[in-house]
């Protein structure tokens, strides 16, 4: 199944939502991270040496362009 995100005016939503109900289809529903999972990214995050953290900006360029900016 496809996922689909749609930005819709504000002034439009409760017809998109009205819209969506009518054709059958579900908003969907936050999921829920256990406790389990967070546990272990905050156990990584403290972990992590600082030098090997990459800013999110040029870590998107390396997975959309395959380069590496240092």
């Amino acid at each position: 199944m496809k996922e689909v995100t749609v930005k819709v005016p504000e002034h439009k939503v409760k017809f998109f939502m009205d819209l969506m109900k009518e054709l059958g289809i579900e908003e969907a529903k936050a999921k829920e991270i256990s406790e389990e999972h967070k546990n272990i990214v905050r156990e990584r995050i403290k972990t992590e040496d600082p030098k090997e953290i990459v800013a999110w900006d040029k870590a998107r360029n390396q997975f959309e362009y395959g380069k590496s900016e240092k």
